[in-house]
């Protein structure tokens, strides 16, 4: 059955597809295996022969999109902007008018998402990548179901170095059991368990995120922090990421299937194009 719309965003680890088809949204992510965007491309569409047809428009983002012809193979390809496919995903699947929306991947972006357009506004080395490459060191997996896994079981604190071990209690708004160091007890002669190890990495990974996240809505104007991206899939980066949001009494926005915000974003440029088209 062809689909209505393909849309596909190429990230730095994984390729995300959704696929509209009169049933519904059909989502799919893929490890990104290729180096080049059109064999990047060329895999995604290997997974989805039996719902696309030559002649249709496929939308594309992330990775190096913009290396794409306008047409592949007898396809049309739509090259969506990657930042302005993270504000209108964001938006979709969050159900908002507006927002600060975060991409929460391999590394992170944040733009500025409204009726008056949308714009990037910062970022953050630190993400998805980071957490990965750290707990291969450390942990000696790099597989993030069970970093999720092992980090749901263990306690930051014991690896953290907290406020009230610091400075023997709350500081401002940061209650007493707030972390003041990132894994600052690893330098100590004493051993540590993985579950631990991981709850930590984690911590660090979601609270760098969240409080530059915080930092740019309040610059933006943005009351609405919206958190998409593959990161957000981990209840554990879930879990401190609301946490954050205790501490500086700011709410995050996590809507269902974050990890498909971008992919989305190309879904709904798809269908505003065919619209202008009809009309």
């Amino acid at each position: 059955m062809a689909a209505g719309h393909i849309a596909v965003d190429i990230g730095m680890t994984n390729i995300d597809l959704i696929v509209e088809l009169k049933s519904g949204l059909w989502m799919e992510i893929l490890s990104n295996k290729e180096k080049t965007a059109e064999d990047q491309l060329k895999q995604a569409l290997s997974h989805i022969d039996e719902h696309h047809a030559k002649g249709m428009t496929i939308g594309v983002t992330g990775g190096r999109y913009r290396d794409l012809p306008d047409e592949l193979d007898g396809y049309k390809i739509l090259k969506v902007d990657e930042m302005q496919a993270l504000g209108l995903g964001g938006l979709a699947l969050s159900k908002l008018d507006s927002g600060l929306v975060v991409s929460a991947g391999t590394g992170a972006a944040m733009v500025a998402a409204g009726p008056e357009g949308i714009e990037h506004v910062t970022g953050s080395a630190v993400g998805g990548g980071t957490l990965l490459g750290l707990s291969k060191l450390i942990l000696g997996t790099d597989d993030i179901y069970e970093i999720d896994a092992l980090a749901m079981k263990g306690d930051a604190a014991a690896v953290d170095i907290m406020l009230t071990e610091a400075v023997g209690g709350e500081v401002g708004r940061l209650p007493a059991n707030a972390n003041a160091v990132n894994l600052g007890k690893l330098d100590r002669e004493e051993s540590f368990t993985r579950q631990n190890l991981a709850a930590g990495l984690v911590r660090l990974v979601a609270q760098v995120i969240s409080v530059i996240a915080i930092n740019a809505a309040s610059a933006s104007s943005m009351e609405n922090i919206i958190m998409v991206g593959h990161l957000m899939d981990l209840k554990s980066i879930q879990k401190e990421v609301c946490l954050v949001g205790e501490f500086y009494q700011r709410s995050f926005v996590i809507p269902e299937n974050p990890g498909f915000g971008t992919a989305m974003g190309v879904l709904v440029a798809l269908r505003e194009m065919n619209n202008k088209e009809i009309r």
